[in-house]
Parts: C-alpha cells; sequence; structure tokens
C-alpha cells in the first residue's frame, strides 16, 4: 500500500543544492603466511556484521547514507544528501571511520576461518595493477531541455580543476619516475557519456536524478580525484557549485572550449610546472592555471548577485586564488596543509630527502599507498593531521555526529529515522534513495521524491506502523 499522494515540490531557495559523493575504497589483505584468499572473501568477511544486522551487502545506515559492496569486491560509501559544502565534507569523513570500523570483525572472522592477516582499506584512485577508482560527485540541478550542452560547458572547468583539487601521485613509466597533480587523469576516456567503466567520461550522464524527473537531474561526476583534505574536498565541490549557480541562472561563463579534452587533462596532470598550454577550440592556447583563473573571476564577478558571499563561499574563493597562484609561483608553502597534490609532495620530498633515493624507489610507494590508509593510527595522512599539519574544516564532533545522524535539512533525515526506528522493531523493510517500505503481511511504502523535504507526514504515518 502507497501511504498518500506525493506532496508538492518545496518552493526552495535557489542557493540550496543537494550535493553528495560515492567514493571507492581500495580493498587490500595482508596474510604472507596464510593461503590464498580471494577479495571476494576478504569482502565477505569484512562486510559480515553489515549483512547480520542489514540482512544484506547494501544497506542504508542510520545517517542516510549507503554502504555496500561494489562490483570488484571493494566497499564503497555514499554520503547522506547535504545540502551545504561543510556538511558534506562531515559526512565524507564519516564514511571513512564507518568502514574502516569493519576491519576489527573483518580480521578475527577471518582469523576464525585460519586465515590470519590485516585488511587495508585505502581512500585513494588506483591500485598496483594500474585499476582506477575514485570518488564520484553528485549534484542536484533543474532539469532543461539543453542539458549536455549545459554540462559540457564545464569541462574546460573539469580538465583543469586538478591543479587545485588533485589528490598528486608518482607516476611511473619506462622513461622514468615524475610528479603528476592527479592520478585519476589518465583513466579518463571522453567528456561525456552514459557508460561509467567502459569508456569512463568525466561527466557521466546517465538521466538517475533521484527525485521529481520532471524538475530535477543529477549531474554525475566522476573525473576528480579521492581526496583525504578536508580544504581540498571543499574546494573540489564548492567551485563546481558555484560555477554551477552561474549556469543556472542563465548567464554565461568565459568561452573555454578545449580542441581535444582527453589530451588537455592527461598534459596538464603531468606538468606540476604548470607551464603547458592547452589548445582550445578557437585555436588559442592557455595553461591550466589560465583556466582556472577565468572560472574563479566568473565567479568573483556574480558575488553579492547570483552567489551569496557567505564565510564558507569566501573560504572556497580564498583557497581556490591561493590554489592557482601557488601552481603560477611554483611555491606551494601557503597552501601545503590544504591541497591534497602539495600535502602528499611535500611528504614525499622530505622523505627521499632523507632516504637520498630516486623517485621511483619503492619505499615512496609503500609511503604514498600508507598516506590514503583510512585507519586513524596507521595512515600517514591522519598522522600528519593529528600532528597539526593539515588544517580542518569540521570539527571532530561534526564527523562523529554525522556518523549516526543524518543531515536534519534534507531528505536524509526521513530516511535516517525510518532505519532507526525499523532496526529497533525488528520489522522487515526496504530502503532506497527514493523508497521507504515496511515488508511482510501488511506492506506499506512511501515514495520520497523531494530530496529538499525533511519533514513528511506520512513518513510519521510509516514510523506509527513500525510502533504499533
Amino acid at each position: 500500500m502507497m501511504l498518500g499522494e506525493v506532496p508538492t515540490p518545496l518552493d526552495v531557495d535557489p542557493r540550496r543544492r543537494i550535493l553528495g559523493l560515492e567514493t571507492e575504497f581500495g580493498l587490500h589483505f595482508d596474510a604472507p603466511n596464510a593461503r590464498a584468499v580471494t577479495p571476494e572473501e576478504v569482502a565477505g568477511h569484512l562486510f559480515h556484521s553489515v549483512v547480520e544486522w542489514g540482512r544484506s551487502s547494501n544497506v542504508f545506515l542510520t545517517n542516510g547514507a549507503r554502504l555496500y559492496i561494489d562490483v570488484g569486491a571493494h566497499p564503497e560509501y555514499a554520503t547522506a544528501e547535504c545540502d551545504s559544502v561543510t556538511q558534506l565534507v562531515a559526512h565524507d569523513k564519516a564514511g571513512e571511520r564507518i568502514v574502516h570500523d569493519l576491519v576489527a570483525r573483518g580480521e578475527a572472522r577471518l582469523r576464525a576461518a585460519g586465515v590470519e592477516g590485516s585488511i587495508y582499506l585505502y581512500k585513494n584512485n588506483t591500485d598496483s595493477a594500474g585499476n582506477s577508482y575514485g570518488c564520484h560527485e553528485n549534484y542536484l540541478v533543474r532539469r532543461r531541455a539543453d542539458f549536455k550542452a549545459f554540462a559540457s560547458l564545464l569541462l574546460p572547468f573539469f580538465v583543469s580543476r586538478q591543479i587545485v583539487t588533485g589528490s598528486g601521485c608518482i607516476t611511473r613509466t619506462p622513461q622514468g619516475a615524475h610528479y603528476s597533480f592527479s592520478p585519476r587523469a589518465d583513466h579518463m576516456w571522453e567528456g561525456m557519456s552514459s557508460a561509467t567503466t567502459r569508456s569512463r567520461p568525466m561527466i557521466n550522464t546517465r538521466d538517475e536524478p533521484h527525485a521529481h524527473a520532471d524538475l530535477y537531474r543529477r549531474m554525475h561526476v566522476i573525473v576528480g580525484d579521492s581526496t583525504m583534505a578536508e580544504p581540498t574536498t571543499m574546494l573540489k565541490v564548492g567551485a563546481t557549485d558555484l560555477l554551477l549557480r552561474i549556469l543556472e541562472a542563465r548567464l554565461r561563463l568565459p568561452e573555454l572550449a578545449l580542441a581535444n579534452e582527453m589530451q588537455a587533462i592527461r598534459t596538464i596532470a603531468h606538468d606540476v610546472t604548470g607551464a603547458a598550454t592547452v589548445e582550445l577550440a578557437d585555436g588559442r592556447h592557455m595553461t591550466a592555471a589560465d583556466l582556472q583563473e577565468s572560472c574563479l573571476e566568473a565567479v568573483r564577478d556574480h558575488l553579492d548577485g547570483v552567489i551569496e558571499r557567505t564565510d564558507e563561499v569566501d573560504a572556497i574563493l580564498d583557497l581556490w586564488e591561493r590554489g592557482v597562484g601557488a601552481v603560477r609561483t611554483q611555491d606551494a608553502s601557503g597552501v601545503d596543509t590544504e591541497i591534497e597534490w602539495a600535502i602528499k609532495r611535500r611528504l614525499i620530498e622530505r622523505y627521499r630527502d632523507r632516504l637520498g633515493c630516486a623517485l621511483d624507489d619503492p619505499r615512496l610507494a609503500r609511503l604514498e599507498m600508507a598516506y590514503h590508509d583510512v585507519s586513524p593510527s596507521r595512515g600517514v595522512f591522519n598522522r600528519l593531521q593529528a600532528d597539526g599539519l593539515v588544517k580542518r574544516v569540521v570539527s571532530e564532533q561534526d564527523i562523529l555526529n554525522a556518523q549516526t545522524q543524518p543531515p536534519a535539512t534534507t531528505r536524509a533525515a526521513l530516511r535516517g529515522r525510518f532505519v532507526t526506528a525499523a532496526l529497533a522493531s525488528g520489522h522487515d523493510y526496504t530502503v532506497d534513495w527514493v523508497h521507504l517500505k515496511i515488508s511482510g503481511t501488511d506492506p506499506r511504502t512511501v515514495l520520497l521524491k523531494d530530496p529538499f523535504r525533511n519533514v513528511d507526514e506520512r513518513v510519521d504515518v510509516l514510523l506509527a506502523a513500525l510502533d504499533g
């Protein structure tokens, strides 16, 4: 039984946007003296405690997020719907803690099965075999007939954004090793496409809004790196949101269409001097810093108009400007506690000097991997942050709250209340992004198509049924 009509969509403040991040975590099991174990077996033991309470390895949590085993037997965490960048940063970091909390019980189950070893979870973008997995960004936008033309205007921004939001990496080639802005850049094959793995576009155009389909569309961006540093995550999502506000107001961005996006993204990635130029469709040549500065200036031109100046907006613009300046001047000392490629390069260079080794030394490869370990005690990034060498955007309490509590201002609040009540009641239930359902002899379903709505009388009726 469907409970009531779907409410009329809220008249939403255009400054609000639903935001989300999906993070694919690398999974490694180190057991040198044990029998061979498949990734599927390790993932099964890792998620056993999830299956125990959720009856599935694909569940929605009390904080409104989704946790599941993705294709390739690695964990994936999709944040609940957030409506501010800072809120999203807290929920993204909560995901790291939530997946790490599965490790101890997973290792215990493997020991009970006669396999002694350690489970490692990495928030990075590539593995030793060259496979890529990453961080997908989601931005809810108003539906429009010219979506592809609208989205394509952001491609020059996404191609060049890596100079301020890339996670950095050591790139190894037959000719030697060098440092790059982004490990994800080499794994992009198209500007836009409905595919995700076969051709891997920068913007996935599959039309799956998880909302009123007549009103909304979800822009699914898969070109970005997974990032550990909170300020970098803030900038990655925040700068994109600000440019979307300009485009949704039917205002123009600078004409920056590229002649060859795939060539440009690789050229930019592999030149940390920032001197390399890329060709535009109109024949001009610009550096990545030129492209980013044009986008930044477009945002500044619309401050106190389309874009309201807030502390969050000021923080995004300040870091964006300083990040571009660091590439232009080749002096990252002003951002190497905030922008991830600079944080990581500083770490690698320090160890390289200490070891007296070349950039392709295997010890630096191990250090780079350890940087992305989500373990609070073992992960190198987390140790840097604990030592005050990386700046924060949110507090520890914000992250702790986000591990169990959904954002209070979006649809996630309704989902979180329902999951909490359903677990406490013992009822069989089903949840996805838009449905809440009590199963059994008297099934009841609520369809939640408005992601901005955090109060709904139909959900109250559903919760009362759980108590009955």
